[in-house]
């Protein structure tokens, strides 16, 4: 049986600022869309984008991940709390940030470039969507620094004891599941699946697909939100919300792959 090393959170003292190791994660998300953004503007030109073009993106998508994953988890996971307490969503030092809404909030900001730079919406998409897994991947290893998002008690001998659970069960380490799944597995596939063009939009379903099915499979291992625990079918709120993702995204896939010639992404 393990157990969890509990790593200082705070990965950085400067006097009286404390710099945290999820938000150097965070950090090293954006900086890995640069980085592999500028590789593709260089080595995948079919593309068509240009270095400005990705500076410009990677604006939007901050505040669409910063403001998408706040809203979200104050309407997916505690509308009634936050109703009653409305100064709280400013908080933000207090946690409470949604993949889904973070999503939401990127695909909503990349049809406002879009729009701004008269492209086609999925075709930014299919250009951004390769760029995601890895920042994922940082901040499922922030959740693990953290010894926070724990899994579900298990017998397994990698069974991990997280103090935080004050519980003192072995436990899945479900946090290193979803980097290993939605993070390193998925850009794989992406960046495999990327590296000839694809029809308009083949790539955006690919993610939604892999996306929403190793977030499924990761939360069968991961304990649901004390304040939610499972909903309808023995389901977790992430399963639920991660299902249409991968209906959209082989409907997507499916209505691309129809489409001739292949357009670039």
């Amino acid at each position: 049986m393990l157990v969890h090393p509990q790593f200082d959170p705070v990965a950085l003292q400067l006097g009286p600022v404390a710099i945290h190791w999820y938000g150097l994660m965070y950090l090293l998300a954006f900086a890995q869309v640069i980085l592999l953004g500028r590789w593709c503007i260089s080595h995948r030109p079919w593309g068509g984008w240009t270095v400005k073009m990705l500076d410009d993106a990677l604006f939007y998508g901050v505040l669409g991940t910063i403001l998408g994953g706040r809203l979200g988890y104050i309407l997916f996971y505690k509308p009634m709390d936050y109703l009653a307490h409305p100064f709280d969503i400013l908080k933000v030092w207090e946690g409470g940030m949604s993949f889904h809404g973070g999503f939401l909030g990127v695909i909503l900001a990349m049809a406002l470039f879009a729009r701004h730079h008269k492209l086609r919406w999925l075709a930014v998409t299919d250009f951004i969507a390769p760029l995601v897994p890895l920042g994922l991947a940082a901040g499922r290893l922030g959740n693990f620094i953290n010894g926070e998002l724990w899994g579900r008690a298990t017998d397994l001998p990698w069974g991990m004891v997280f103090p935080q659970a004050a519980d003192g069960m072995a436990r899945h380490p479900s946090q290193l599941y979803q980097f290993a799944g939605e993070g390193l597995l998925l850009f794989a596939i992406l960046w495999w699946f990327t590296k000839k063009p694809r029809p308009v939009g083949a790539v955006s379903g690919v993610f939604l697909i892999g996306y929403g099915a190793f977030r499924c499979l990761a939360e069968f291992a991961r304990e649901p939100d004390s304040f939610l625990g499972l909903l309808g079918l023995g389901l977790s709120m992430g399963q639920w919300l991660s299902l249409p993702m991968v209906i959209v995204g082989v409907i997507m896939l499916r209505w691309a792959q129809r489409q001739s010639p292949p357009g670039r992404t």
